[in-house]
């Protein structure tokens, strides 16, 4: 009986963490129209939802993403940043033409995502978004983007 009800519980905390995700990535985001998220054929590890949300944080808000690293080795692809994982490319106005498929699959680039939308919507700069991704992520994983510092703007760092 004991053991069902943290069973539930943790399910329950799991949904309402995942609401709250989605619905932070509903809040910040533009009205414009996005390409198609391009699922491959094997089973996303994490929900739909999620992968959804940090799809759109990408596409919306790349003067955060470019500016922070992923951990999972994507670089020898060819990755600058966690936005490389998610946004193929953009066209002269910024809008995302194509996503890369990179991102539905890897557990890595869905959770520094998820991490750095969650700082940003609780209202953290880009420079300590930065500086907690690295604090969680380097430890554990050896290797990261070449992704290039936060910018000084007007004497402050973004």
């Amino acid at each position: 009986m004991q053991l069902r009800l943290v069973v539930n519980s943790l399910i329950l905390v799991s949904t309402l963490a995942l609401v709250s995700v989605v619905a932070q990535a509903q809040r910040v985001a533009p009205a414009m129209p996005l390409p198609p998220i391009p699922y491959e054929s094997y089973q996303v590890p994490r929900p739909p939802e999620l992968i959804k949300a940090v799809y759109e944080f990408a596409a919306y808000h790349p003067e955060v993403l470019n500016y922070v690293p992923c951990y999972c080795g994507c670089e020898s692809v060819g990755h600058k940043a966690n936005q490389s994982c998610f946004v193929k490319s953009r066209d002269a106005q910024g809008r995302v033409t194509a996503f890369d498929s990179h991102g539905t699959g890897c557990t890595v680039c869905i959770d520094v995502a998820r991490d750095a939308m969650q700082m940003y919507n609780a209202g953290a700069t880009v420079k300590e978004i930065r500086a907690a991704i690295e604090m969680k992520w380097a430890p554990r994983y050896p290797s990261h983007t070449p992704t290039p510092p936060v910018p000084v703007v007007r004497g402050k760092t973004s």
